[in-house]
Order: C-alpha cells, then structure tokens, then sequence
C-alpha cells in the first residue's frame, strides 16, 4: 500500500510539470511573435498534456479510487499539485518564455533518457514515447536562446533578465521528495542527483555561446515539490479548472 502511494506521488509530481508548463504555453496561442513560432509554442502545448494525460491514466490506475484524469489534472486543490516552480512562472515576454522553456527542457530530456531503464514499463514506455518531442522542445527553446542573446541590444537584454531571475528556480529540478527516493531504492524513479552537475554544465555552455553571463547564485526558491507555490500558481489554476468545475464531468 505503501508503495503505491509513493508510486501515485512520483507520477503525480512529473504528471504535474507538464501540465502547468503545457498551460503557461497555451496561453499564447494566437500571440507569438511570428505565425511559425506560434504554432511551434502551441504544439509543445499539445505535446506536454499528451505526456501529461499518460502520466494521470496511470496514475488513477495506481490510485484505484475510481478516478479519472480528469479528476487529477482539473479537480485538485493548489497545495495538492507537486510541479517545480519553475515551470509556473508567468509569461513576462518572449525571453522569460523561451528561458523558462529551455531551463525545463534540459533536463527534462535528461529525465527521460533516464527513465528509459526504469523497472515500471509503463513509465519507461511512457518515456520511449515521450523522449523524441522533448528532444525538439530542447532544439526549438536553445535555437531561440541563441538566437536572443547574440541578436541585439534588447533582445540580448530581456534574454539575460530572464536566466538571472528563472535561475533561482532551476535547483529545484534535482530536489526530491520521499516519494522520488522510495522510487529510486525501487529501480523505478530517476536519481535527479545523479543529472545535477551534467545539467548546469550544458545549460552554461549554450549561455555562454549565447554571450549570456551564467548566473552566479547560491540561495535557490523551492517548495512547488511540496505543494507550496508561487502567487501565480492560483491564477492558472483558476483558469485551466473553470469548465470542468463549471460543468462537472466534462472530459478532455
């Protein structure tokens, strides 16, 4: 019993992340700074509630309370969801986006190459079908980044203002919880710790190519992992639960 409720909050926890980021990308469909871009946006959107939907099928399954995942993406309280920080900050332009994007995406490949050994077949399947959007998540956020931070003076300087504020929350990624480390003694969850060092190494080596100056910072924000969120994780939350809380019973 024991083991399937840190099994349920494992899935919980990477059900979450993609769900909350596919959100905060939906909510520029239509407002991309260019027709090919935007439809780029959004179809990473569609890519991470895919993952999304796949994690929480399997996650009601575990649960066996005769959930749907429905019920676990639209009908849970804030503190109830257990995604980083990270992918909850706001949309505060182009550069804070494609920042946000590119941070997430490192090591949500590297996550995924990961779980491709993982003992459950259902989350290593989940991630053999996963792992090729995620490597074009990661190619399409690290062109752009390139592309702001060596383009011009404003584009160089919004990217740069973005990484030094979304930095605080990448150390985040490798926390874990008692759930992930019950996963990890199983054979079934990823040891994020392992992935630490291989992940700020790549991330500086882009920025720098990028003429970005890594940020230097020893105190991260934590507590998304826990259930304790930023101010903005309400207002999405109002948003992405309104019809079904509505209209109960709908379904995706």
């Amino acid at each position: 019993m024991k083991q399937n409720k840190n099994l349920y909050n494992y899935i919980i926890g990477i059900a979450d992340n993609s769900l909350i980021l596919a959100q905060r990308l939906g909510e520029l469909c239509g407002h991309g700074p260019t027709l090919e871009t935007d439809i780029a946006g959004t179809n990473i959107s569609l890519d991470l509630i895919g993952q999304a939907r796949n994690y929480y099928q399997y996650a009601a399954k575990v649960q066996n309370e005769g959930k749907t995942e429905d019920d676990l993406a639209f009908l849970r309280l804030e503190n109830q969801y257990r995604n980083v920080l990270l992918v909850e900050q706001p949309n505060e332009h182009f550069g804070y986006v494609m920042g946000r994007q590119y941070l997430f995406d490192v090591f949500h490949l590297m996550f995924l190459s990961e779980m491709l050994q993982s003992k459950d077949e259902t989350l290593a399947a989940i991630a053999k079908k996963g792992i090729k959007e995620v490597s074009y998540h990661k190619r399409f956020s690290g062109d752009w980044i390139k592309r702001l931070g060596d383009g011009t003076e404003e584009s160089n300087h919004n990217i740069q203002e973005a990484i030094d504020e979304l930095w605080a929350y990448t150390d985040e990624l490798f926390d874990q919880t008692e759930a992930d480390k019950a996963m990890i003694a199983e054979g079934i969850g990823v040891d994020t710790s392992k992935l630490k060092e291989k992940y700020y190494e790549e991330v500086s080596i882009l920025l720098k190519e990028a003429t970005i100056e890594v940020p230097e910072r020893k105190y991260f924000i934590k507590g998304g992992k826990k259930g304790v969120h930023s101010e903005h994780m309400g207002y999405i939350l109002t948003e992405m639960q309104y019809m079904q809380r509505t209209y109960p019973n709908m379904e995706w």
